[in-house]
């Protein structure tokens, strides 16, 4: 059930009137929410509604639930070892218990999404030298929203141990923390204190409150059904799919393109998942800021997934010793943030290359830092100077991500760099959409503030005319197949 399909709008409205209809009593609304976010997840399972009241053998039905049963094993292991962190005070015990929760979190992933990855590693080094490893795939299964789920259990269970959130919340608590549904599959990563916290108290929402949460819906549709997609299966697919076909122009443009989707995509998403949370009364973190305008790779993580960045410097890189220790030692960290923080979206060494990448960059850019000293206020050209090179050092980047492999990517960047002119194959809504991208990114927050508080002084009438000529353009525009989120790959 994607947040941008019909599906979702209409089961997100009928939760909605359930939801305050008794939102005043604390276990009616909390067990809705948990129900409509099991709901959300075995969705993504392939189990239908239907086959919950007979309209699918039970072996079957058994079979596509055990990534819930294996979420569901590891949410109760965690919430008694907090429960163990509350109940004592002695530090050896309350370390010991901290540690096991992040080791079995950190096995499950281990397990699920990099054991044939290590498979396939060991079998390509050891098979040379003649020695026999498995050849067969392990042929594990992947539990949907896999990597989601252990980072924000991990959160949950140190800031425990650090004294930063409770361990007096209820199983059902925990759990609906874990698969609250507006953000289930792919963030933002929301810490305890800013969900599990406000779950006792009896949730408001204002009118205006209600109406921002709308426009920001609104605003997260269109990024990923007209600008995203448009830009997906107009340019990016077809040229990814077979470069070789193509100019070496329209593969740059391609790679720029698919740079706009990825975040179009992601933060369209983001969008959405914040605007329904707020429906219910819940707040969440903003997980993007104009990334694209960054000034240096450093500005630019802060600003790209920042419920990710600040999850990986708060559980990663400070516990590494951040910027605490010598030179050698801070770009020691960063790498293995950005090796590490690669391999979080994948079970593939590009990932790996592709933080690696990224992480040379950031030393160098701390480097450059201690040679001359990090100015203040840098002037325009320096500006547009860091701002382009940024920019151009993620975008090729990015092939990495888009291409299936290592191969397939070096391919797409010695047909980027052959030098061969044309851009026939790049039509007139493609180049549409990508001005109405840049533009939209580089737009001042401002207009974005008064737009949003001109759907606010609408009437009501008025507000669900808007809503509705809006429905009819998305529709018009984008690809009448619904595109799963790029980001759900990762």
């Amino acid at each position: 059930m994607l947040s941008h399909s019909l599906q979702y709008v209409v089961f997100v409205i009928a939760v909605f009137a359930l939801y305050w209809a008794v939102h005043r009593h604390y276990w009616p609304r909390m067990l809705l929410l948990l129900a409509a976010s099991l709901l959300v997840y075995v969705s993504f399972l392939g189990v239908p509604l239907i086959a919950f009241v007979g309209g699918m053998p039970p072996g079957e039905l058994v079979v596509k639930l055990v990534p819930l049963f294996i979420f569901l094993a590891g949410v109760t292991v965690d919430h008694l070892l907090v429960k163990g962190m509350g109940a004592t005070e002695r530090p050896g015990l309350r370390k010991a218990l901290v540690v096991l929760s992040i080791v079995s979190n950190l096995g499950l992933l281990a397990g699920f999404k990099y054991l044939e990855l290590l498979r396939r590693t060991v079998s390509s080094l050891l098979g040379p030298w003649g020695v026999e490893v498995r050849p067969e795939p392990f042929h594990l299964l992947l539990p949907v929203g896999l990597s989601f789920f252990v980072f924000q259990a991990i959160s949950y269970t140190v800031d425990v141990y650090r004294g930063k959130a409770s361990s007096e919340h209820s199983f059902v608590e925990h759990l609906l923390y874990m698969l609250f549904f507006p953000r289930v599959l792919s963030g933002p990563i929301v810490r305890a204190s800013e969900l599990m916290a406000h779950f006792r108290e009896v949730p408001t929402l204002s009118s205006d409150d209600g109406n921002k949460a709308l426009f920001r819906i609104a605003v997260g549709l269109v990024k990923k059904l007209v600008i995203a997609d448009v830009l997906g299966s107009g340019i990016v697919d077809p040229v990814f799919g077979s470069p070789h076909a193509y100019s070496s122009a329209e593969c740059a443009v391609a790679a720029v393109a698919y740079t706009l989707e990825l975040y179009y995509d992601f933060s369209g998403y983001s969008d959405i998942a914040i605007g329904v949370a707020s429906l219910f009364g819940f707040k969440f973190p903003e997980n993007f800021a104009r990334p694209y305008l960054a000034k240096n790779l450093f500005e630019f993580w802060n600003r790209w997934h920042m419920s990710l960045s600040s999850w990986l410097r708060d559980y990663l890189y400070i516990p590494l010793g951040g910027n605490r220790r010598s030179k050698p030692r801070v770009c020691f960290n960063l790498m293995m943030v950005m090796v590490l923080g690669g391999l979080w979206h994948g079970a593939d060494w590009r990932f790996a290359v592709w933080g690696a990448v990224h992480g040379v960059a950031l030393c160098g850019v701390r480097c450059w830092w201690w040679f001359k000293g990090k100015q203040q206020e840098p002037g325009p050209a320096r500006v547009a100077i860091g701002m382009l090179a940024t920019f151009t050092l993620v975008v090729l980047t990015r092939v990495v991500f888009r291409a299936p492999d290592m191969a397939h990517a070096g391919e797409f960047y010695a047909r980027m760099l052959a030098g061969i002119p044309g851009l026939a194959n790049v039509g007139p809504l493609v180049w549409s959409m990508l001005a109405i991208a840049v533009l939209a990114h580089t737009l001042p927050m401002k207009l974005y503030d008064t737009a949003a508080l001109v759907f606010l002084k609408m009437p009501a009438p008025a507000r669900a005319v808007v809503l509705v000529l809006l429905g009819l353009g998305i529709r018009q525009l984008s690809t009448l197949e619904t595109r799963p989120y790029v980001y759900l790959q990762f």
